[in-house]
């Protein structure tokens, strides 16, 4: 870019026009901070600062290079503010990830006299989304009613979308309906918050709605919609809409890419992640934390520490997930070591461990039998121990059937009073391992007291368009007859191949009898004996499931594909199983 030179003899019409356009310039490079800096000293020293529009043009120039903070001193800089200042300093705060200036800069503008327009008020709802706070965006959404903007396209998609981050999803789909002309924003907003809720259906639909509207979705839309076929594990249709994205040339955006890696991991195809990583050129630190988690989840710890190598090389610095990654990487395979090493290396990074780093080293420990030294990591925290972190320790004990340890961490989880169904039930399972059947009694009665029933253990496993789901002892299913045939056949193949059932992880006190019965018809098996009867034997066979899958049909899968030849994939709720030949992905360690 070409500098225009300022002389003596310049007039100031001359000087203004040759700033400005010298601002726009560098403001559309995005790169010269140097060459930024040095003009915005000259006008200082020329002493035009305090004019609204050169300053309105500085704010947008460090706004584009996601500079906030000398934005703001920017602004301090123009005496005389006009509302186009105004709206410069709370849309670059709101654009730059700083949401509680941005509110703070609404405020003081209302202070001082400046009413709100069409183009602060949807900056404002972004801060709103980013906070979360639902009282100031109902005060906000009630400023557009009385100034009239609502109506106003811009305004209403950033209500949407404000509404949907915030939880409100009921709020957000009535100004959706009420508005009168909708964008990509306000579509993709809405999108997004059924996504967030976990209302995949209605995300779906709306998505549909929108193509057949022939409305040119974006790549968040896209992304949102990937990331529920990812939770939903509808790998078809997440296939599909990524052969979109490739047509609508949204396969290069970090927003897709991240949401596609994450959905063929949780599809159990790590190697469509391993794909969509490797063909993204500009990956961003969303792209690495899916891949490293993905990774994770399927066991490949050598290429999270590989990956954290390259990105310390291109200078990608971590943040609190990515480290909550590497330590999960470590948890899942014994590498206590190493994971103390990602522990100590976040302060190195200026990053705070918070009670989820310290539920991880505790699940770390625990998994690993240093149950004492988990206790003390635990007695050591800055803050009070959350129900993860004891969850963590009461899921080492019942590993290492450590009855007094758990007995003890029971006692303390009482101590907290109501939790969380899923660590009730842990609870109430630590107590009967140990033993104390009356306490274990008191766990479940608390579940029953507050109204809330343990979560069914379900697997389910896609078939074409179709997911077929099934709960333990499934009997209502087309092929139920075929299914228990098919299971007592490999019941007998797998016990005159070795195969004993462990009834230990049956807690009920019913009769050994009892147990076997119980065991032997989990959601799981009764899945994998629907595609045993169903998929060509070449197909691998890929199973869901909502709940940690158990030791025995850990190991009863194993046998499965030793009498079969066939590949089990099998995701639970903490990782993924690939069993093949008689052995697993985890190597007995999950």
């Amino acid at each position: 870019m070409q500098s225009q030179e300022i002389t003596p003899s310049s007039s100031f019409e001359q000087i203004y026009r040759n700033i400005c356009n010298e601002l726009l310039s560098l403001t559309r490079l995005r790169t010269n901070v140097r060459k930024g800096t040095f003009l915005h000293a000259q006008i200082i020293k020329l002493g035009i600062q305090i004019i609204p529009f050169v300053s309105h043009h500085l704010i947008n120039f460090y706004s584009k290079l996601q500079l906030p903070f000398d934005a703001q001193k920017a602004f301090h800089e123009t005496v005389y503010k006009s509302s186009t200042t105004w709206s410069s300093i709370i849309s670059c705060l709101s654009q730059n990830d700083v949401p509680f200036h941005a509110l703070q800069y609404f405020q003081e503008m209302h202070r001082s006299g400046y009413p709100s327009n069409d183009f602060i008020l949807p900056c404002v709802t972004k801060a709103c989304g980013i906070v979360g706070e639902v009282g100031v965006s109902e005060m906000v959404h009630c400023l557009g009613v009385k100034n009239g903007f609502f109506m106003d396209v811009y305004v209403g998609s950033g209500l949407v979308d404000m509404y949907a981050k915030c939880g409100r999803i009921d709020e957000a789909r009535r100004v959706f309906d009420e508005m009168p002309k909708r964008n990509v924003v306000s579509w993709s907003g809405m999108i997004y918050g059924y996504a967030q809720m976990g209302d995949d259906e209605e995300a779906l639909l709306l998505f549909k709605c929108a193509v057949r509207e022939e409305l040119v979705v974006n790549d968040f839309s896209f992304s949102s919609v990937v990331r529920v076929c990812g939770n939903s594990t509808l790998l078809e249709l997440g296939r599909q809409i990524h052969g979109l994205c490739l047509k609508m040339s949204y396969d290069s955006s970090t927003f897709v890419g991240s949401a596609l890696i994450s959905m063929y991991s949780k599809c159990g195809l790590i190697g469509g992640a391993y794909r969509i990583f490797d063909e993204v050129f500009d990956k961003n630190l969303g792209m690495w934390n899916a891949m490293l988690i993905a990774c994770a989840q399927h066991g490949h710890t050598k290429k999270v520490f590989e990956l954290f190598k390259t990105m310390e090389r291109s200078r990608m610095k971590p943040n609190f997930i990515t480290f909550l990654c590497m330590l999960y990487a470590c948890s899942h395979t014994g590498l206590v070591e190493e994971g103390k090493h990602y522990f100590g290396l976040m302060k190195q990074y200026g990053i705070e461990p918070g009670d989820q780093h310290y539920a991880s080293m505790v699940d770390l420990l625990g998994r690993a039998g240093k149950l004492q030294e988990a206790l003390e990591v635990i007695n050591e925290m800055p803050m009070p121990p959350t129900e993860s972190v004891w969850g963590a320790l009461l899921t080492g004990c019942r590993i290492h059937k450590d009855t007094d340890m758990a007995s003890y961490v029971a006692d303390r989880v009482f101590q907290l009073g109501a939790v969380s169904s899923g660590l009730d039930v842990i609870l109430a399972n630590a107590y009967s391992a140990a033993g104390r059947y009356e306490e274990a009694a008191r766990a479940r009665k608390m579940l029953r007291d507050r109204g809330v029933k343990k979560e069914t253990g379900l697997s389910w496993i896609e078939e074409g368009n179709h997911v077929h789901t099934f709960a333990a002892g499934e009997r209502r299913h087309y092929k139920s007859k075929e299914i228990y045939q098919k299971l007592e056949e490999l019941g007998e193949e797998m016990e005159r191949v070795g195969y004993v059932a462990d009834t230990s992880f049956v807690l009920q006190e019913v009769g050994r009898e009892e147990k076997s019965q119980s065991i032997q018809y989990h959601s799981e098996r009764i899945a994998i004996a629907f595609a045993l009867i169903t998929f060509p034997p070449e197909r691998p066979i890929r199973i869901m499931k909502n709940l940690r899958m158990c030791g025995d049909c850990h190991n009863a899968i194993k046998f499965m594909t030793l009498c079969t030849g066939r590949v089990i994939i099998v995701r639970d709720n903490s990782r993924f199983h690939m069993f093949s030949e008689g052995k697993c992905s985890c190597g007995d360690y999950w």
